[in-house]
């Protein structure tokens, strides 16, 4: 499964099924012209973990192994989406600014080794 992360206010975002991976809409993005084809919010930080992590990149490795955590309390929901979008390519979209330190890099390596275990 070919799976890729893009920053939803970034042009350019490569073809394939779009799902925005935050809880939150990103502001400024109408939802018309953002062209979802999913919003796969159940899958994004709790909204308690995202206030912690603050985008503060010396938080970053606890974060992540919290945000894996997260998602392995959530892996049927995971399983249920990658079996909707079997044969397609998957874009995750996001908001954050710091593309280094983003759940979106997180999500996509949890998400590929799930599709390698359906």
């Amino acid at each position: 499964m070919n799976i890729r992360i893009h920053r939803i206010y970034e042009e350019g975002a490569p073809q394939g099924y779009r799902a925005l991976v935050d809880r939150l809409w990103p502001r400024g993005v109408a939802k018309d012209d953002a062209d979802l084809d999913g919003h796969w919010k159940e899958l994004a930080p709790s909204s308690d973990l995202r206030t912690w992590f603050d985008h503060d990149p010396e938080k970053w490795a606890e974060f992540r192994r919290k945000y894996l955590h997260e998602l392995s309390l959530h892996k049927d929901v995971a399983k249920d989406y990658l079996q909707e979008v079997t044969g397609k390519s998957v874009v995750l979209l996001y908001g954050a600014k710091d593309k280094e330190h983003t759940h979106a890099r997180v999500l996509k390596e949890y998400l590929e080794k799930v599709a390698r275990g359906i």
